[in-house]
């Protein structure tokens, strides 16, 4: 399947007919191609909604800048579908189990032999892994982006659905959004991973905050991993709870501001991999890889929405 025939797919409907033709002559290729278009429609839709919840100004907009920036996220969707680990190999996976083809089954890694690349998964750690901390952001089963890796439509789904929050939560403390979406992805394992009551409601706590001594709020009290002496050990530990993701958002800006340890980490506002190494000093995670776990997923959400703007 040549590259010029998947571009045709995700902008006309008619590159079906050679989708189509290829599947006769290699069904396993057009399997792979036709899982390629529906993340690419999926990527685009994402990039239209995430565009119409942002304000614009209106004074340049017109019927042909909106054509342009239609096609301008028809090719970034193209150029972003088919990464490894997103969500074009599971489709991939569905569709070829569906053909019979060995290496499909249910349980089977996605990096078989129906990925271009090794590499699996864009995690390198399971959901499980602890990130870990004895005083706030102890949140375990943080997984953590490869150097480089884009994130997958789920990923993306995770940042439209924080944003918001983020920025009035930046206007109140001056800490930029995506570094404070990417820590809340890290913490939350992009919400798979988050902190439940005992009868499985959400406790909104996307940044693994523990309920201290001073916290007058609602508790959840979950088990949780530290790193002790260098070694995972599983605590039980109780985490503020929050009615909404938004406090969240504003309790987390506020730690970081009003707490004198935190000071280096507002000084290093201006760089992902500062503030990430200050807040590991700070003692925020007992995880020795904090830090570097933390800038690439700052890195990753800072590639996707430069993307999109």
């Amino acid at each position: 399947m040549t590259s010029g025939v998947g571009a045709s797919l995700a902008a006309d409907t008619r590159g079906v007919d050679a989708l189509r033709a290829s599947a006769a002559r290699d069904p396993r290729a057009a399997v792979k191609e036709a899982a390629k278009q529906f993340e690419a429609l999926f990527m685009r839709e994402l990039m239209k909604s995430m565009r119409q919840a942002s304000m614009g100004s209106g004074m340049l907009d017109n019927s042909a800048s909106q054509m342009g920036t239609e096609m301008l996220d028809t090719q970034f969707s193209t150029q972003m579908a088919g990464l490894p680990g997103g969500l074009g190999e599971v489709i991939a996976r569905h569709l070829a189990r569906q053909l019979g083809e060995p290496g499909t089954e249910p349980g089977a890694p996605l990096s078989d032999s129906l990925s271009d690349s090794p590499s699996g998964s864009p995690l390198d750690s399971p959901l499980g892994s602890p990130s870990g901390s004895p005083l706030s952001g102890a949140k375990p089963a943080a997984g953590t982006l490869r150097q480089g890796a884009a994130l997958s439509p789920a990923q993306a789904g995770f940042v439209q659905q924080h944003v918001g929050a983020a920025q009035a939560a930046q206007a109140q403390s001056g800490i930029p959004a995506s570094f404070m979406v990417a820590q809340a992805a890290h913490e939350s394992a992009w919400g798979q991973r988050e902190i439940r009551h005992a009868d499985g409601g959400s406790a909104h706590n996307l940044f693994g905050i523990k309920a201290g001594v001073n916290w007058k709020g609602r508790v959840a009290e979950v088990t949780t991993t530290e790193f002790v002496e260098g070694e995972a050990v599983k605590v039980k530990a109780k985490f503020r709870a929050y009615d909404s993701y938004a406090e969240s958002f504003k309790d987390y800006a506020r730690l970081i501001t009003d707490n004198p340890r935190y000071r280096e980490v507002l000084a290093q506002a201006g760089s992902a991999q500062g503030f990430s190494r200050e807040l590991q000093r700070a003692g925020y995670a007992t995880d020795p890889q904090y830090a570097e776990k933390l800038t690439r997923t700052i890195n990753a959400t800072l590639r996707m929405q430069r993307a999109v703007t």
